[in-house]
């Protein structure tokens, strides 16, 4: 079984919880939160960012840990600022063709929750994904939406 490096989340401090998709994830010992603002990163030169118009994330960045940043889409596109600014990082996206189960307000379906992001990447880097949908209470409708990911 291959080991993996421990996921990294940069949680924006003001992140509502209640409707946080990765609620519950914190106690599992292969994702390790990080809040945002405060403090400094960790080194991420062996870590690939998920972010949007980058390469599509595959199976040959499977020997990097992932980074994701949670947050709303604006407090997201500060962060990622904030985190370019300080250390070198990848940037890897998801491919476009995937599709988000999760009710929002704008009419496009490809932005993914936090969630189904994280369970799509480990799925592209071949990670063993058990556990990470169970609280999602959209799982079902995202794994119908999204049929390659199964």
């Amino acid at each position: 079984m291959q080991c993996f490096p421990r996921t990294l989340i940069l949680r924006h401090r003001k992140e509502n919880l209640k409707k946080c998709s990765l609620r519950g994830l914190e106690s599992r010992g292969d994702i390790k939160f990080l809040v945002y603002p405060g403090g400094t990163l960790p080194d991420l030169s062996a870590y690939v960012l998920l972010t949007l118009n980058a390469p599509v994330l595959t199976e040959a960045d499977a020997d990097k840990g992932l980074f994701l940043l949670d947050g709303t889409w604006r407090y997201a596109e500060v962060m990622h600022r904030w985190v370019s600014g300080q250390v070198p990082v990848i940037e890897r996206s998801l491919p476009v063709d995937l599709c988000t189960a999760y009710p929002r307000r704008q009419d496009d379906d490809r932005g993914l929750a936090s969630i189904e992001a994280l369970y799509a990447a480990y799925r592209l880097t071949n990670r063993d994904p058990a556990g990470l949908l169970d609280d999602y209470y959209w799982k079902e409708p995202f794994l119908a939406k999204n049929p390659s990911l199964r």
